[in-house]
């Protein structure tokens, strides 16, 4: 589909992180989840936020113009959606994920230096712990809105164990063993998101048929196998072509023949500049990374051939972000 672009959109890009960095102060400051309990004007919500009131009330009547607040005779209360999405006191909060944005805000910020040096840039630090709670709860929360949709769509009839490849809190292997009650799965990951994963599986109460193993797979052997599936979930975009190459090589050797290997990612397609998310998304890894971008269709389907894969094949999945699936069998 062709963009009409004009003056008012370009303007309207061009400033579109005023209203990023407003949705993320109003979660860093926790605003939703204050008005969670009932309508509050602005001074009563600076003083449980410990802000300066004139500034509270000029972030809140943003927040108002953006619809994501109501404004009524100087009240203010969360819209129906924030109240849903935005409290961290409910259950469907995507806090997380939108504090993510915030800590890589400045890296972005830099893109004209990393694509003058081709390198990654020293961006501001909100702690290792931090960034990586609300990273790996991030993460969480969408692929807990994506698994169900992108598990139906996968036969895993007769196949007994599954890899959930840097699964973090391994929220895929824990949709494939709902969807297939003879699964076992083990999650492969750093060992610092045990805890979160261990955690995570146990309130499924599939503690007894998904384990974790720790370990670096970029260095560390691929072990607990043999499988007869393996599930690579947003793995490839953090890698260089060299270490892609390599985890899928490793990858197929961990499965059965007859194994099936399918890759979850950002895929472009073969001319790279499309869908657009995924061309936005290699510029979120170079300015990340020391090496990621989004890979297209064609650089898949090759890196797989040459680890001995056939049955090739690229299935679209109308995800919110555009992800999708290359899938292929172990000859």
């Amino acid at each position: 589909m062709t963009t009409e672009w004009s003056v008012g959109m370009m303007l309207g890009i061009s400033s579109g992180y005023w209203r990023g960095c407003a949705l993320q102060a109003g979660v860093r400051l926790k605003i939703f989840s204050v008005l969670g309990s009932g309508p509050k004007d602005a001074l009563e919500v600076a003083h449980v936020v410990g802000s300066e009131s004139r500034a509270t009330g000029l972030l809140l009547d943003a927040l108002a113009a953006m619809q994501l607040l109501v404004k009524t005779d100087g009240m203010y209360k969360n819209s129906e959606f924030a109240g849903k999405f935005l409290d961290a006191g409910l259950p469907g909060y995507m806090g997380h994920i939108i504090l993510h944005h915030h800590h890589i805000l400045d890296g972005w910020a830099q893109l004209d230096a990393a694509v003058m040096t081709g390198e990654k840039v020293t961006r501001r630090s909100y702690g290792t712990e931090i960034e990586r709670e609300s990273f790996l709860l991030g993460m969480f929360n969408l692929a807990m809105g994506i698994a169900p949709q992108l598990v139906g769509q996968f036969d895993l009839t007769g196949r007994k164990r599954l890899l959930d490849l840097g699964g973090g809190p391994g929220t895929y292997a824990i949709h494939f063993c709902q969807a297939n009650p003879e699964l076992t799965a083990v999650i492969l990951d750093r060992q610092s998101t045990e805890p979160f994963a261990r955690q995570t599986v146990a309130r499924f109460g599939l503690s007894e048929r998904i384990e974790f193993i720790g370990g670096d797979f970029n260095i560390d052997p691929i072990s607990g196998g043999p499988y007869d599936v393996a599930w690579l979930s947003h793995i490839l975009h953090s890698n260089s072509p060299e270490e892609c190459q390599e985890c899928i090589n490793k990858t197929v050797a961990a499965l059965v023949p007859g194994g099936l290997l399918l890759i979850h990612d950002f895929i472009l397609d073969d001319a790279k500049d499309g869908p657009e998310f995924a061309a936005l998304f290699s510029l979120n890894m170079l300015v990340g990374t020391d090496g990621g971008r989004s890979y297209s269709r064609a650089e898949i389907f090759a890196m797989l051939n040459q680890a001995g894969v056939s049955e090739i094949s690229h299935r679209k999945c109308a995800t919110p972000n555009d992800s999708s699936v290359i899938s292929g069998v172990k000859k």
